[in-house]
This record gives C-alpha cells, sequence and structure tokens, in this order.
C-alpha cells in the first residue's frame, strides 16, 4: 500500500512539472535554467546572483540577494567573465594542493634534506590529479581561460621541482647554504604573486589575466 502510495505521488509530480526553461535577463539569454513545478517557477539563487553581478548571503532567519545593478546585460564584460561556480571551487583546491607541494619542496631546500624523485612525484601526482579535476569541471570560455592560468602555475612549479630535485640528488647545497635563497628565487617569486592573483580572482567569480601567471 505504501509503495503504491509513493508511485503514485512521484507520477503526479512528474505530471505536474513541465520542461526546464532557459532563463533571459533584460532579453539576454543566460545559463541558468527556471524550473516549473505545478504552475511556480523556481531559480537557484547563488545562480541568480552570480549572472547578475550579484551576492547572496544566507543568514538563520532570511536570504539577503542583492543585485547591484538592475540594469543587468548578460553579454556585458563582467557578465560574460563569469566563472562557473563548481570549476572556481575546484581550481581554488587544487591551488591549495600546490602551495602545500611548494611548501614542502621549500622544506627540503632550506634544511637540505635527502629526497629521491618518488618522494617528490606523491606530491606532483596530487596535483595532476587536482588539476584534472579542475579540467573536468571547466564549462565556460572564462572557465577554459582560468584554466589556462592554472596549468601555467602548474607547468612553472613542475619545472622548478626538476631542479631542485636533481640538484638535491647531486648533492648541490647551493640553495641551502645561501641565505634567502628561497625570498630571492625568481621563479617562486612570480609563482607566488600568480597564486595570491589567483586565488582573489578565482574567489570574485570573474575572470581576470595577470602578467605574473604568465
Amino acid at each position: 500500500m505504501t509503495l503504491g502510495f509513493v508511485v503514485f505521488l512521484v507520477g503526479a509530480l512528474s505530471a505536474q512539472r513541465t520542461p526546464d526553461k532557459k532563463l533571459l535577463v533584460n532579453g539576454k539569454s543566460t545559463s541558468a535554467v527556471v524550473l516549473q513545478v505545478d504552475g511556480h517557477s523556481y531559480i537557484d539563487i547563488e545562480t541568480l546572483a552570480q549572472i547578475t553581478n550579484g551576492s547572496v548571503k544566507f543568514e538563520p532567519n532570511q536570504i539577503v540577494l542583492i543585485i547591484p545593478n538592475s540594469n543587468f546585460d548578460a553579454n556585458s564584460p563582467q557578465a560574460t567573465a563569469a566563472l562557473s561556480k563548481d570549476f572556481a571551487s575546484a581550481a581554488i583546491a587544487t591551488l591549495a594542493e600546490m602551495k602545500e607541494w611548494k611548501g614542502v619542496l621549500g622544506t627540503m631546500v632550506t634544511f637540505g634534506l635527502a629526497v629521491d624523485g618518488s618522494w617528490a612525484q606523491i606530491y606532483h601526482e596530487r596535483v595532476q590529479t587536482s588539476m584534472e579535476q579542475a579540467t573536468v569541471a571547466a564549462s565556460t570560455n572564462s572557465d577554459h581561460n582560468a584554466l589556462q592560468l592554472l596549468s601555467t602555475q602548474f607547468a612553472n612549479l613542475a619545472k622548478w621541482e626538476s631542479v631542485v630535485v636533481a640538484e638535491r640528488q647531486n648533492h648541490n647545497g647551493a640553495r641551502t647554504v645561501a641565505p634567502n635563497s628561497l625570498e630571492n628565487d625568481p621563479v617562486l617569486t612570480k609563482f607566488s604573486n600568480c597564486g595570491k592573483f589567483l586565488t582573489t580572482m578565482l574567489g570574485s567569480g570573474i575572470f581576470a589575466d595577470n602578467p605574473s601567471c604568465d
């Protein structure tokens, strides 16, 4: 009896739901999808905030949605540069993995630790896996543009890793002996600057470019 009621309820809800529709704002098409059930329309409020360059805040007793400009244009530079939420989250996670990788390599240099290729490869593969997840999450042009910057950041750190590991395997302690060798390393300086920029850019949800990530 209970199973029959559930099947009936699911069937009734399916019958009441009409096909999803795309949302147009001021006559401009957006990536948002409108769900219509029983004569009512529903849209993800976070998506609405993103496409209108607004913000949403969830409080205990209310949800605050701020849309800064009522003359929103879906084809405006800022709107078309919006990053998808899934990609931004995946890319931020990748940056965190890179930061950990860099920290481990820096510790190895600072204390002159001996290392073999397999040890360093563990951290390399972690970032590689995270990069693959970010690649899968990329769905818009802005996502793919940001992914290129993230890929460059990954490639630069991988090159620096190769140099550091080779030096340690050859017992070259020049970096360890030299004071402030990490702070004065131009590759690491550029990596740090790009990392800070990417973190801010991804957090804003809007794609931008920066020379430090070239």
